[in-house]
């Protein structure tokens, strides 16, 4: 193995430009593929066997207008001070946005809150149940729009309206928390290397490792269905051993330039040395991701896999493009360090 990387590393080295050109044509269809040709992603989980799994499938067999498994909101309406649901056209009000809701897109049944006594013992406050025919990641934007509608009607006609549940949250995104952990590991690796463009190669290496692994799942969301949760766990895993992978790489490419390594054989022994451990350690990880397969969840099988996919990226990343990115920057890679007298 180390002798077969360390050949790889000095070939990724030499050829750098012809890996380089290659990465950036898998980057490139990868990127119109998942513009092209992707699918959708799916919300939702069973759990085959289980009780619980029996008696919402009972729920669609015999109450299929129930949409046992469909999303759901709850729309709450407050009477203004001093008066109760039951006074003036409070009530009248109420109903006819009941009505409207039930004539909203998508929509399988409404809760009348005054037939279902969902009022409470004051007369202040009531509230109605959605429920939709389809699930929390198919509601459209119609949809949506529906019960803003209904509640800004109710609060032109003096009633306090909320709104909760998951068919009125939007769908699921990459927030910011995962542009913070770069940020939080460029800090930590300037630290660690003192120097910028040290710290710069993992965090490259990250960006193009995990970029690649979503966009390749995207795709592959046209043909398998996939949980939602799929890529979110995929960006996250894939960050974290991209970032570690580079960075053992990396930093024994250091430590033999500093012993007066040639800078191509530096980096055949920092793939023959660390790059066996980076094997070795995404071989373990992608291993127990994929174990969850004998779990026999479906959503917990896409998930495990593709966080599996994203690690096989990450290792491979780090044994080809990294190489070759060290072969353009050559003994550079130890100038600008940042140095103060701690």
């Amino acid at each position: 193995m180390a002798t077969f990387l360390n050949r790889l590393g000095r070939f990724a080295f030499r050829r750098r430009r012809l890996v380089l050109m290659l990465w950036i044509v898998v980057l490139a269809a990868v990127g119109i593929g998942a513009g092209t040709i992707s699918g959708k992603t799916t919300e939702g989980f069973t759990l085959p066997g289980t009780q619980s799994q029996q008696a919402i499938d009972l729920l669609h067999k015999e109450f299929p207008q129930a949409s046992a498994d469909g999303a759901t909101a709850r729309v709450v309406f407050e009477a203004p001070e001093g008066q109760t649901l039951a006074s003036g056209t409070n009530k009248s009000d109420i109903e006819a946005l009941v009505a409207k809701l039930r004539t909203a897109p998508q929509v399988a049944s409404v809760a009348d809150p005054y037939a279902n006594r969902l009022v409470s013992e004051d007369g202040s406050i009531a509230y109605t149940q959605v429920a939709y025919k389809v699930s929390e990641s198919d509601v459209s934007g119609a949809a949506r729009d529906a019960l803003r509608q209904v509640a800004e009607r109710g609060e032109k006609s003096g009633l306090t309206v909320n709104m909760g549940g998951n068919a009125v949250q939007g769908k699921a995104g990459t927030g910011p928390a995962e542009l913070i952990g770069v940020a939080v590991a460029a800090v930590t690796l300037v630290i660690t290397f003192g120097s910028l463009l040290a710290a710069g190669l993992p965090l490259l290496m990250a960006i193009v490792g995990v970029g690649a692994a979503v966009l390749m799942l995207t795709m592959a969301t046209a043909v398998f269905d996939m949980s939602s949760s799929s890529p979110t766990l995929a960006l996250m895993l894939g960050l974290a051993v991209a970032i570690d992978y580079a960075l053992f790489i990396v930093s024994r490419y250091r430590g033999e330039l500093r012993r007066g390594q040639e800078p191509e054989e530096a980096a055949g022994r920092a793939l023959g040395t660390a790059g066996s451990a980076v094997v070795f350690a995404g071989l373990t990880v992608m291993i127990a991701l994929a174990g969850l397969t004998v779990i026999g969840i479906k959503s917990l099988v896409t998930i495990g896999l593709a966080a599996a996919f994203a690690v096989a990226v990450a290792v491979l990343v780090a044994l080809t493009l990294l190489p070759a990115v060290l072969g353009l920057v050559g003994p550079r890679i130890m100038k600008g360090e940042l140095k103060t007298r701690r």
